[in-house]
């Protein structure tokens, strides 16, 4: 029977388990400790930010991003279209109004031409959106700079959703550091995991000590536990930090491997990829490939399947979700045509040469 290839499974680096031993040795088991101090700083200078705040999952930090930017009931929130559901939800749970962008074809990302056009026109309807959540899907960075100078243009907070793509970059600048905030996922299926975990970053110091004190039930200075706010049970323990702290002493590896990974499936097979712009650097958290129809996706998704091999569609549009689909769209059709005849193949760090070639060969096989 063939061995089973994931889409994208965890990878340890073989440090991770010193970290977390110091924690069992040391009694840190619970939330907060030396291991999230450290992940905080090291983290930090990876991405060359002074603020951070080591949290529950990425969806946290999009959720507090919310609240820092005083996102409240009734108020618009523009959204990439083409994305995980967890980068809308958090506006949800505010009582906020999800505004749907959609992709340019360059990065699959949101369009900063039809972003500027659905900001006039909300505008013009008497309604200027509070915020903006771009999204760097599958480790490619957005056009963030052309996003970040319509934000600015329209005093709109810009969060950057960088779950899948920590490690990239524009102009060498690691994305999730050029808007007001950074969003980043530590999941188990990332480029690097704490088991679940995310961070929020800023260059706002006050904004990521608000973070931290809202992530910890937002309990006041007082010798009794004491509220003035409502908080929330978002932080990272310091067994996972110590996770995360094995797992960044490899992130370069990692990225190193999944680039090689894309650098093969795209000399070897047809279809279309996603390019590197100028100056654009992507980790590759997933090697995507767009077929020249949904029939052909399909086909090729099942027989993968029949040998053990996952693969995964790409993203179904917000716009087109059921929980979502009642909110204002302002759309181009992209972002349809690339869930319809979109698939990402295996993408993991870990993946042998050998089970590379045995997906490449199966999907040559049938597309003939």
């Amino acid at each position: 029977m063939e061995n089973k290839i994931w889409l994208s499974s965890p990878h340890m680096g073989g440090n991770e388990i010193k970290f977390v031993q110091k924690a069992f040795d040391t009694n840190w088991i619970s939330p907060l400790g030396p291991n999230v101090d450290n992940f905080e700083k090291e983290l930090g200078n990876y991405l060359s930010i002074d603020n951070v705040a080591a949290l529950s999952s990425g969806t946290a930090a999009l959720h507090l991003s919310l609240i820092l930017s005083g996102v409240s009931v009734g108020d618009e929130v523009l959204c990439q279209t083409f994305t995980f559901s967890a980068s809308a939800n958090p506006i949800l749970y505010q009582g906020a109004v999800p505004i749907f962008i959609d992709s340019e074809i360059d990065t699959w990302n949101m369009d900063p031409v039809l972003l500027e056009k659905a900001i006039q026109d909300r505008l013009a309807q008497g309604k200027k959106p509070k915020a903006c959540i771009v999204v760097h899907l599958y480790g490619m960075p957005a056009k963030i700079i052309e996003i970040k100078e319509v934000c600015q243009k329209y005093d709109i907070i810009l969060i950057e959703d960088a779950a899948e793509a920590l490690g990239s970059s524009v102009n060498g600048q690691k994305v999730g550091t050029f808007g007001d905030f950074g969003v980043f996922s530590f999941n188990g299926n990332k480029i690097i995991t704490t088991s679940g975990g995310g961070a929020l970053v800023s260059a706002n110091f006050s904004k990521i000590a608000k973070a931290r004190f809202l992530a910890t039930q937002a309990r006041d200075e007082a010798p009794h536990y004491q509220h003035s706010e409502i908080g929330y049970n978002y932080r990272m323990s310091n067994i996972s930090a110590g996770i995360g702290r094995g797992q960044l002493e490899v992130l370069d590896r990692w990225i190193e491997k999944r680039r090689h990974n894309y650098s093969q499936y795209n000399i070897k097979l047809k279809g279309l990829f996603q390019e590197e712009p100028e100056n654009y650097f992507s980790n590759r958290w997933l090697s995507a490939v767009i077929f020249e129809g949904y029939e052909i996706r399909e086909f090729i998704r099942i027989q993968l399947l029949k040998h053990g091999i996952e693969s995964r569609p790409l993203w179904k549009p917000m716009h087109l979700q059921p929980i979502f689909q009642v909110h204002p769209f302002y759309g181009n059709g992209i972002s349809e045509k690339l869930f319809q005849n979109g698939l990402c193949l295996p993408s993991g760090s870990n993946l042998k040469i050998e089970e590379l070639e045995r997906v490449i060969n199966l999907v040559i096989e049938n597309s003939i």
